[in-house]
């Protein structure tokens, strides 16, 4: 099935995935009729929108003065861990999205089925 880029609904998919949140957003806006394209869109904007922002807040805390450098310590392990998490999951992501596969991530996936599905 074609989507509105005049390509693969599969490609489109993986489209949505391959720059983070950025592409997802814009394949959201752009794809109004394909339900696989816009559920892959949305699951990776709000996925790795999720992932930016713990990224984030993570990073203000390790930055505050003396109580900062100690979280530190313990926020720089998490912050690779998180790190890893984005990496593999934007493969397999883009991966299940090749394959043709609704992949729903836990609760960010139902959350996004329950919108498209509206």
């Amino acid at each position: 099935m074609k989507s509105i880029f005049d390509m693969d609904e599969k490609l489109a998919a993986v489209l949505a995935y391959a720059f983070i949140f950025f592409s997802g957003m814009v394949v959201l806006v752009m794809e109004r009729h394909n339900k696989f394209v816009r559920f892959h869109a949305m699951q990776s904007t709000f996925w790795f929108l999720f992932l930016m922002i713990i990224a984030w807040v993570l990073g203000v805390i390790a930055n505050f003065p003396i109580i900062g450098f100690i979280l530190g310590l313990i926020i720089a392990p998490v912050q690779y861990v998180l790190g890893f998490v984005a990496f593999a999951s934007w493969v397999v992501l883009m991966y299940k999205a090749w394959q043709g596969e609704t992949f729903k991530l836990p609760v960010i996936g139902d959350v996004v089925w329950a919108q498209i599905n509206k």
